[in-house]
């Protein structure tokens, strides 16, 4: 995987986007507040219904992935 563009020779895993940079910490607190103790969890992230909407806002408040997809829509 490519590396993180703001952890020095850390690989951006989706463990590391989703859950572990420093850098997406507000991000990730919000995610955390709306979600609990299961945003800790990237199989609840990325399988549950309940869960999508939240992951795209943080997707999209990270803007990591905006070059690529644009802004993503709320389901």
């Amino acid at each position: 995987s490519p590396s993180c563009p703001h952890c020095p020779n850390t690989d951006e895993t989706v463990h590391h986007y989703l859950l572990a940079c420093p850098h997406y910490r507000k991000e990730r607190h919000l995610l955390t507040a709306a979600l609990g103790r299961d945003a800790s969890s990237i199989q609840f992230l990325l399988s549950a219904p309940e869960a999508t909407p939240h992951l795209v806002t943080y997707i999209n408040a990270t803007g990591r992935m905006k070059a690529v997809l644009g802004v993503v829509p709320l389901p």
